[in-house]
């Protein structure tokens, strides 16, 4: 009744604070997008993203970028290597064409993802296992 008759495209939910910055629908950046709080981009941009924050790609998203920020959160298209510390999760409509660094991925059933991942930590990795000695490898014999 007092609306415009259009919805509005909710943060996903994965990642919490209201954005500093969004790129609307209508918006094309060419170049680098850089930024200490949380992005959100709905629009286009190509080149390189750098946020100390967060950065949200909602449904009408689509980048072409090099991506480096703490949380990713997909629910566009992306296409390029994404470097996140903490997390990077793909909505069902989310779509990615790249590497994943991170420490988590969370990719949701109908999310897309096309590339490989490395999953980063702050433990130390484990000891690798031996196969087991054979009676001709045994020291005693």
């Amino acid at each position: 009744m007092f609306g415009s008759g259009k919805k509005t495209q909710p943060a996903p939910q994965a990642i919490n604070g209201k954005p500093e910055t969004i790129v609307g629908i209508n918006t094309r950046i060419v170049g680098t997008l850089t930024s200490d709080g949380t992005i959100r981009i709905d629009g286009s941009v190509e080149g390189d993203i750098e946020v100390l924050g967060n950065l949200i790609v909602g449904e009408s998203g689509r980048v072409v970028a090099t991506i480096r920020a703490q949380n990713v959160q997909i629910a566009g298209a992306v296409k390029g290597e994404i470097n996140a510390t903490d997390m990077v999760g793909i909505s069902p409509t989310g779509k990615v064409w790249g590497d994943i660094t991170t420490a988590a991925l969370h990719i949701e059933p109908g999310g897309l993802f096309r590339g490989q991942s490395s999953m980063t930590a702050n433990t130390d990795e484990p000891l690798l296992l031996e196969a087991p000695r054979t009676s001709d490898d045994s020291p005693l014999s």
